[in-house]
């Protein structure tokens, strides 16, 4: 029998097998594989690993896409968790696109994505208050939402938790430099269904401009000489 004799079903099942770039291979070989892998049913979950995945036209977002994980933690992406006035003119071209990149493709998912379970993004450097706020309104049935070394995610986002979080089970904002215990906190008494994990966030050096850094260092010296 050819691969092409086999009815929808099982061909959705054979192609869940098979990773993005395969699909798409598959996919340019007939008609009828093309249709399959545009089924938005082979969709409902998806992986990615690198900024550059996330331009790609391997996969397909739609509303069928329940599970989405975007983590990449490469020694380039490094860069992108460095604060923002430490870095020189190539660093932030290099991030501007990273940026323009990951805002663009959350976007997206939240125009196309609204029955959206799980979200896990780690290591993603350049997502934002706002990108999570309209995930949060957008994908009302959010129930994980990992946000793992997410640097510039603050107490914005922990407070849109609480507002449009109503779903939400499970928050892991664990090494989220600018998250604050009072943020924190709020989570708890507002959210106390929600499994709240934050390790180290709210003992970690938060990011500061220099002239504030200098503030500090002159009233820690100070009290140091008191």
């Amino acid at each position: 029998m050819h691969i092409t004799q086999l009815n929808r079903e099982c061909l959705l099942h054979l192609f869940s097998f098979l990773d993005k770039n395969s699909r798409k291979s598959l996919a340019k070989t007939c008609h009828k594989l093309l249709e399959v892998f545009q089924d938005p049913l082979l969709w409902s979950l998806l992986n990615f690993h690198s900024p550059a995945e996330l331009k790609k036209d391997n996969f397909l977002l739609g509303p069928a896409l329940k599970y989405l994980s975007i983590c990449w933690y490469s020694e380039r992406v490094k860069v992108c968790n460095i604060e923002d006035w430490m870095k020189n003119n190539f660093q932030k071209d290099f991030c501007n696109r990273h940026e323009n990149t990951v805002n663009d493709f959350l976007l997206e998912v939240c125009n196309r994505c609204p029955n959206l379970l799980s979200l896990t993004l780690s290591g993603c450097g350049h997502v934002t208050d706002d990108c999570i706020l309209l995930l949060l309104k957008n994908c009302p049935n959010l129930k994980t939402l990992r946000l793992e070394n997410c640097v510039r995610i603050t107490d914005q986002t922990l407070e849109a938790v609480t507002r449009y979080g109503g779903s939400l089970q499970m928050l892991h904002v664990d090494f989220c430099r600018n998250v604050t215990q009072t943020g924190l906190e709020r989570v708890r008494e507002k959210c106390p269904s929600v499994m709240l994990r934050a390790e180290r966030s709210a003992n970690m050096i938060p990011d500061s401009k220099p002239e504030k850094k200098s503030m500090l260092e002159k009233a820690s010296r100070k009290l140091v000489q008191l």
